[in-house]
């Protein structure tokens, strides 16, 4: 009986040792964006950099799996492993890169001069150049589709992989829309919905992936004012009940059911730049452009009412919500910081600036959770 008992106490500690070990922490990558490096935020601290990562002006960050990729201004994609904060390849694949998107088996890049899309495999090896003969953008995937827009063209292709998934991809097109309006320049995708940002017409795109079917949404944009900085619609926000669009040129976040039905426009400080809602879905953070770069303002997506304006010391190039701590990150570039706000509060008014890291220049902010490490043992990083 007593074995039994110290038996069945080992078997419970070894069990918690096991789940202990499968925990998830929270890792922050940070674009520097005028220093060729990534700045790697862990237990609090500025904890590592990642150096040689080329031209960060506008450079991107995503994850799959427990792989890390970047893709940079001068179109070098770099994989890299964020656990181990290490770089391991780069790839060019063209003189100026936009955006990208990592499938199952691949890695497929949207170029502006070169006026391709290149597909590598996830090792970085070339598979197969799509020629467009325009910038491209806006680049998605959806079962077997890989999906973006032409932007000088004023079309979308939806190209379909041959090999359903299986080994290498080779892409046809199959189906090609064209007049979708005028300069799109960037979309989301929701289920089975891809929705094109279109620069020069008061419009969104919406193109249904399961009919191929494509219609126009007029926007009420009212006289458009000079952009300075154009809204990343990859970051537009869906909430139980809305679509949140940021709009191109007026100070409007634009509301739609999930029919995508307008609902209203919220009339907010700026031109919008990021709209980034809360893993709850209930809060939406709004950053701005111009003379509002300094400011967030935090809408309540079921009354739709503004709840906080933040001001900031600087301009925000960027913010992320944290989907693991109660977080809301924001990159301050003109001040060298980053800054984490407690959002645990139901109301936006209390919350308040937790964590201040200096990073240089920052820009994009990236979460990857990674293996808990509870014994971590210090590293120094120097700017």
């Amino acid at each position: 009986m007593r074995r039994l008992t110290v038996l069945l106490l080992l078997g419970l500690f070894l069990a918690g040792f096991a789940q202990a070990g499968e925990k998830k922490q929270e890792k922050i990558f940070v674009v520097e964006r005028e220093n060729s490096a990534l700045a790697v935020i862990k237990h609090n601290l500025v904890w590592d950099e990642i150096k040689g990562m080329h031209n960060c002006n506008h450079a991107v960050v995503k994850f799959r799996d427990n792989d890390g990729y970047a893709i940079t201004r001068d179109g070098y994609v770099i994989k890299f492993d964020p656990i181990h904060d290490k770089k391991l390849k780069e790839y060019k694949t063209s003189r100026s890169a936009i955006g990208f998107i990592i499938g199952k088996n691949y890695v497929a890049v949207a170029n502006y001069d070169n006026k391709t899309v290149e597909v590598l495999d996830r090792d970085l090896n070339p598979i197969q150049t799509i020629e467009t003969g325009s910038r491209n953008v806006g680049i998605k995937t959806y079962r077997d589709y890989l999906v973006f827009e032409l932007m000088d063209d004023d079309q979308i292709w939806v190209m379909k992989d041959k090999n359903a998934g299986k080994g290498k991809p080779r892409f046809v097109l199959y189906k090609k829309f064209e007049n979708i309006g005028k300069v799109p320049f960037d979309a989301m995708i929701h289920k089975n919905l891809y929705v094109a940002g279109l620069f020069n017409s008061p419009e969104v795109g919406l193109l249904n992936l399961d009919t191929m079917t494509y219609k126009k949404i007029p926007l009420n944009l009212g006289q458009k004012e000079r952009i300075l900085k154009v809204p990343h619609f990859g970051f537009w926000s869906i909430s139980e009940k809305y679509f949140f669009v940021p709009a191109v040129g007026a100070r409007k976040v634009f509301v739609f059911d999930h029919d995508f039905k307008p609902v209203t426009a919220i009339d907010v400080k700026g031109n919008p730049v990021f709209t980034a809602i809360s893993p709850d879905r209930k809060w939406l953070a709004v950053s701005f452009s111009g003379k509002d770069f300094p400011y967030v303002q935090i809408i309540d997506t079921k009354t739709l009412k503004i709840r906080r304006t933040f001001q900031f010391p600087g301009w925000i190039l960027h913010l992320r919500w944290s989907k693991l701590t109660p977080h809301l990150y924001f990159s301050v570039n003109t001040k060298d910081e980053v800054l984490g706000y407690n959002v645990s509060d139901p109301d936006p008014k209390k919350w308040w600036k937790h964590f201040m890291w200096p990073v240089p220049k920052p820009s994009g902010i990236f979460l990857f959770e990674a293996p808990d490490d509870p014994a971590p043992k210090l590293r120094k990083v120097s700017h």
